[in-house]
């Protein structure tokens, strides 16, 4: 069974910073890209950033120059970054992971359970 486990969310001031992490845990042959993605109350589930197994980032608008993603292959873990954080970038984080598990030995994508960040004014 795969696991997907977020940490690191909490409240923060604006303009403050936070550092997200999500560890891939259970039987892994591979992860190919892992994402980040957060959801506002009253709205839908948005893309925030996204790297390849072997680094490559993409990034929404909203947060191009602000927020860093990272990765550790060797770990099975995925981080975020956020810098200059705006009561906008108030959400529940997700983590998302493309994972080919021991069995069954196909590629499926996992979510973690989520983690709040709150950034005050």
């Amino acid at each position: 069974q795969v696991q997907l486990v977020e940490s690191g969310g909490g409240l923060v001031q604006a303009e403050g910073s936070l550092r997200l992490s999500c560890a891939a845990s259970g039987s892994i042959i591979a992860i190919n890209d892992m994402a980040w993605y957060r959801q506002a109350p009253g709205k839908q589930r948005e893309f925030v950033a996204r790297i390849s197994s072997d680094a490559r980032a993409k990034y929404s608008a909203s947060v191009q120059g602000r927020f860093t993603i990272s990765r550790d292959n060797a770990k099975n873990t995925v981080w975020l970054q956020m810098s200059s954080l705006k009561p906008d970038d108030t959400a529940a984080y997700y983590c998302n992971a493309n994972v080919r598990p021991t069995f069954p030995p196909t590629w499926q994508n996992y979510w973690g359970q989520g983690t709040q960040v709150t950034v005050s004014s």
